[in-house]
């Protein structure tokens, strides 16, 4: 198959992985670093709808030199299947790393204001179009699965909400093409189409209760956003809560503000010992000293643990990276974006280091029998500040965010310091789940190779953009 893009050690390919990953060799890349949909079908993303079953993994498996590190960044309500598909095709899961950071927005539903809006009299007449298409899947011996090839491959549970039971809670109304298709499909007739265009035509209409609420102020500043957009907001104006019912929920929302997102961290089986395997396949450890935490924070540490001016822009100090021949921390599970709201939760610490100073030479001393040698006191020489700067800090440029229409662009720090932490300097990373191609980016800043895989022809092209036209560099 020939690739969408294929120039200097990076290829992209337009498609579905699981048609791209069969004509890949066996045992071909060395890591696979990806942020796969999530199944929140966020922002009405068609491409989030579901979780990357056990297939996709047992073909990137394949792919994988024994050996290999997988990366793969997961939804704190759903990595929990992610994990369970990912063992399941064979895959070792070895630790789980926690991206922290602090610009996630709230997308919680008021409760109090949803009690308000919401017209219940409709209810009982949605309830008719429901029992309308029930009786058709039933008639018709289909289940809401069965119908969701209808709608881009959709959760059936949407379904389950526009054939809602009787006893069914939330029933709900289909959009005019959503009704018509299922009709088609089930060869239903037009003896519900006029409630139907009734009850469509009163869609978005909010109760008259919140209608003579109380105004009581305005929002400030403009709802938050991501890929480009803002989240909308219907009114800009503040409303008490009118009813008794929404009186007593004032206050009550569906969801914390995200703040983290947890990134499995699996490996493809040895063979034999970590020693042969690193020495057949070149893959089994991880980049611990290229990954290690400076020691002051002042700089970042690169390949081999030696300061890098990367991301630093005006604020690198070359003299003062230079005063610190140490290799740095120990890279720890936790990564985090540097910001206010993440380093004002760690508190001040002083961390001590022993600086060995030699006197009085030719005593015999020691706790384990006597030696010759010298007696050996130290001094401290550590430091002090946040302890935050045990830490790596993948600092995002507000402009990565801006350059691209995809929803979910992670840190080019942080994917940089996730290939460097699993990749070999000249290896090959792949990305089945390319998205704006923040990964191949990071493999081409540190010197190696990648595949990427995207469904996207507008995603590819962000991609493509981001390599040819220096987009972030």
């Amino acid at each position: 198959m020939k690739p969408y893009y294929d120039k200097d050690g990076i290829t992209i390919h337009r498609g579905d992985c699981l048609e791209i990953m069969p004509t890949l060799d066996e045992n071909s890349v060395d890591s696979i670093a990806t942020d796969p949909p999530y199944g929140l079908s966020f922002m009405g993303k068609e491409w989030d709808h579901g979780i990357p079953g056990e297939p996709f993994w047992i073909e990137a498996l394949r792919v994988a030199k024994p050996g290999a590190h997988l990366l793969a960044f997961g939804g704190t309500r759903t990595y929990h299947r992610l994990a369970c598909a990912i063992e399941d095709a064979g895959w070792e899961l070895r630790d789980c790393i926690m991206w922290v950071y602090g610009s996630g927005f709230p997308k919680s539903l008021d409760v109090s204001k949803a009690i308000d809006k919401a017209r219940t009299e409709d209810e009982p007449r949605i309830r008719e179009i429901c029992r309308f298409i029930r009786s058709g899947m039933d008639a018709a011996g289909l289940k809401s699965r069965s119908l969701t090839h209808l709608f881009g491959d959709c959760d059936p549970r949407l379904i389950d909400h526009w054939a809602a039971r009787d006893t069914d809670s939330q029933p709900s109304l289909p959009t005019r093409e959503q009704f018509e298709k299922i009709k088609a499909a089930l060869d239903l007739g037009n003896d519900v189409d006029r409630l139907f265009t009734q009850l469509d035509a009163r869609k978005g209409e909010r109760s008259d209760d919140w209608k003579a609420a109380e105004i009581v102020g305005a929002y400030a500043g403009d709802p938050g956003g991501l890929g480009g957009k803002r989240f909308t907001r219907n009114d800009n104006l503040k409303r008490a809560p009118a009813t008794d019912e929404a009186k007593k929920w004032d206050g009550w929302g569906t969801a914390l503000k995200p703040s983290y997102e947890p990134i499995i961290v699996a490996r493809k089986p040895l063979e034999g010992t970590v020693a042969a395997n690193t020495l057949k396949w070149g893959t089994g450890g991880i980049n611990i000293d290229g990954c290690r935490v400076a020691l002051n924070g002042d700089y970042k540490c690169g390949a081999n643990g030696r300061p890098s001016q990367t991301g630093l822009g005006d604020n690198y100090d070359e003299s003062k990276a230079n005063q610190h021949s140490e290799t740095g921390r120990f890279p720890a599970n936790l990564i985090h974006d540097g910001s206010k709201e993440v380093t004002g939760l760690f508190p001040e610490t002083t961390s001590g280091r022993l600086k060995p100073s030699h006197i009085d030479r030719g005593k015999q001393r020691g706790r384990l029998g006597a030696y010759k040698g010298r007696e050996i006191t130290a001094e401290f020489g550590g430091d002090s500040g946040s302890a935050a700067r045990f830490f790596y800090a993948a600092k995002a440029d507000s402009a990565e965010r801006r350059k691209s229409n995809h929803p979910t662009v992670k840190p080019l720090d942080l994917m940089r310091y996730l290939v460097r932490l699993v990749t070999p300097v000249g290896g090959i990373t792949l990305d089945p789940f390319l998205g704006s191609g923040t990964t191949i980016e990071a493999a081409r800043a540190e010197s190696c190779k990648a595949i990427g895989i995207e469904l996207s022809g507008e995603y590819c092209e962000d991609a493509i953009a981001r390599l040819t036209q220096g987009v972030l560099f």
